[in-house]
C-alpha cells in the first residue's frame, strides 16, 4: 500500500474542494444508515420483552442470534449492490440501499409486540432487519468505493477515513438518542415506546440523505456506464470476472476484514454492552455516557489515522493494529466487565480504540486498492461481507454464549487466533510503498 504520494501533491484547489463536499454528502448518508444499523444493538435489552416473552431466559440470545442472521444477507446485498454500483454508478447504488434502510426501520418501529400478534412479532422484525442485512452488505462495497474515488490521489487516506468516521458515527448517535432518553424517560418507557422512536428517527432522516445522494457527483466514469448500457463491458461486476481473475485481490480482502471486523464488533459493540451491563444495577446513565465519550473519542480518530496513513503507509497502520489486538483483546474481555469506577471502564474501553483505529480508519481504501474499476465495488463489498458474516455479526452472539456457559476464555482465544491469522496477512501479504489500482490504474493494467 502507498505512503505519501508526492506525485499528485500539487492537486487543483478546486479538485481539493469537489472532493471534501462529495466526501461529506457521502459521509451524511453513511451516518443516517448506519445509525439504523447500530439503533438495534444499543436499544436491545429495552425492546427483547416485546418481541419475546420475559419468562424465556434465551430471550436475550435470541435478539442477538436474529442480529448475527442478518450478516448471512449482507453478501447477497454486496454482490447484488455492487454488480449494480459496478454497471449503473455508485451514486444511484448508494441512494437506492439507504432507501431500503430507511423503510425497513420504520417497519420496526411499528410492528405490534409478540403480546399482540404472536411469533408474527419477531418474524416481522427478522424480516426487517434480513432486508436491512441486504442493503448494509450493498451500502459498504459501494460507499468505501466511492469515498475512495472521490477522494484525491495524495489525501485518500485522510478523506476516505470519513467512511468509518460517519460508520462510529451512527453508533454515537445511537448512543446519544438513548442517553437522552434516559435523562428524560424512565427506562419503563424507554421500553415501552422509546426504542419505537429510535427506530422511526432513522427512517426519517433518511429523506434528507436521500436528497443528499443525489446531489453528490458520480465517481465512476460516465464512459463505463454507457459501455454497459450499450452491452460493450460485460466484465464489468462480473461474479465469473471477479473469481476467475481477480480472486488473489478478493481473498486479501477477506483475510485483511476478518480480525478487523471481529476486532470491530468485540471492541466497538461487546465493549460498550459490558460497560452498559456493568453499571445497569444502578448507574445506566453513567454507562451510557461512557460509551457515548469513548465512541465520540474513536469517531474522532479516524482521520488522525487516515492522515498518519497518506504519511507512513497503509501496512504500517495494519501491523500496528494487527500487534495490538492480539495483545490486547484478552485484557479488554476479561477485565472491563470488572471495571467498576467509570475512569477506569473508559480507559480500557478507549484503548481498545485506539488500536482498533489502526484498522478502521483505512480498511475502505486498503481494499479499494486492490481491485480494478470495473469490479471494485462488487470485490471491496463481497470480500468484506463474507468476512463480516463468519466473524463480524457472529461475534456478540458467540461472546453471549461463551458467557452463559462459562467459557470466556474460548471466545478470547477464538478472537485472538483470528485477529493474529489477519496480522500475518498484514506483514507478509501487503506493501507499505508501492502501485495501486485506484492511483496507477495504467500500470497496474499493464502488469
Amino acid at each position: 500500500m502507498p505512503a505519501a504520494d508526492t506525485r499528485h501533491a500539487d492537486s487543483a484547489p478546486g479538485d481539493l474542494r469537489r472532493s471534501i463536499s462529495n466526501t461529506l454528502k457521502g459521509s451524511a448518508g453513511n451516518l443516517v444508515e448506519w445509525y439504523d444499523v447500530y439503533v438495534y444493538s444499543v436499544f436491545a435489552t429495552y425492546f427483547e420483552a416485546k418481541f419475546f416473552s420475559a419468562d424465556d431466559r434465551n430471550a436475550t440470545l435470541y435478539v442477538w442470534a436474529i442480529f448475527a442472521m442478518t450478516f448471512l444477507m449482507r453478501p447477497i446485498g454486496a454482490w447484488y449492490f455492487g454488480r449494480f454500483a459496478d454497471r449503473h454508478g455508485r451514486r444511484l447504488a448508494l441512494t437506492v440501499s439507504v432507501t431500503l434502510m430507511a423503510v425497513c426501520s420504520l417497519l420496526i418501529a411499528v410492528t405490534p409486540t409478540a403480546a399482540s400478534i404472536g411469533i408474527a412479532a419477531p418474524l416481522l422484525l427478522l424480516l426487517a432487519r434480513l432486508l436491512q442485512g441486504f442493503a448494509t452488505g450493498g451500502e459498504y462495497g459501494a460507499s468505501a468505493t466511492y469515498m475512495s474515488e472521490a477522494a484525491i490521489p495524495g489525501r485518500r487516506g485522510f478523506l476516505s477515513s470519513f467512511h468509518y468516521v460517519t460508520l462510529v458515527g451512527g453508533h454515537v448517535l445511537a448512543q446519544a438518542t438513548l442517553l437522552l432518553m434516559l435523562h428524560w424517560l424512565e427506562p419503563a418507557q424507554i421500553s415501552d415506546w422509546g426504542w419505537r422512536v429510535a427506530f422511526g428517527l432513522g427512517g426519517i432522516a433518511a429523506v434528507v440523505v436521500f436528497w443528499l445522494r443525489r446531489s453528490m457527483d458520480e465517481s465512476l466514469d460516465a464512459g463505463a456506464i454507457e459501455a454497459v448500457r450499450t452491452g460493450k463491458a460485460g466484465k464489468t461486476g462480473s461474479l465469473r470476472e471477479l473469481f476467475v481473475h481477480q480472486w488473489r485481490p478478493l481473498l486479501l480482502c477477506f483475510l485483511i476484514t476478518a480480525g478487523g471486523t471481529l476486532a470491530f464488533y468485540t471492541y466497538s459493540v461487546i465493549g460498550p454492552k459490558m460497560v452498559q451491563a456493568q453499571f445497569a444495577g444502578g448507574d445506566v446513565f453513567t454507562g451510557t455516557v461512557i460509551n457515548l465519550v469513548a465512541l465520540a473519542v474513536l469517531m474522532l480518530l479516524q482521520p488522525l489515522g487516515g492522515w498518519l496513513s497518506d504519511i507512513v503507509g497503509r501496512k504500517t497502520l495494519l501491523v500496528f493494529f494487527g500487534i495490538g489486538g492480539v495483545l490486547y483483546t484478552r485484557f479488554l474481555v476479561l477485565h472491563l466487565p470488572q471495571q467498576a469506577g467509570w475512569l477506569q471502564a473508559f480507559g480500557v474501553l478507549t484503548l481498545g480504540f485506539v488500536i482498533l483505529t489502526g484498522y478502521t480508519s483505512i480498511n475502505a481504501v486498503v481494499k479499494a486498492e486492490l481491485f480494478p474499476t470495473h469490479v471494485r465495488a462488487l470485490g471491496v463489498g463481497l470480500g468484506y461481507a463474507l468476512a463480516n458474516s463468519a466473524f463480524g455479526g457472529t461475534a456478540p452472539l458467540l461472546y453471549q454464549a461463551s458467557l452463559r456457559s462459562d467459557h470466556v476464555e474460548t471466545f478470547v482465544l477464538y478472537a485472538t487466533a483470528v485477529i493474529a491469522v489477519s496480522l500475518l496477512v498484514y506483514v507478509f501479504f501487503l506493501e507499505n510503498k508501492g502501485r495501486n489500482w485506484l492511483d496507477d490504474a495504467d500500470v497496474m493494467d499493464v502488469r
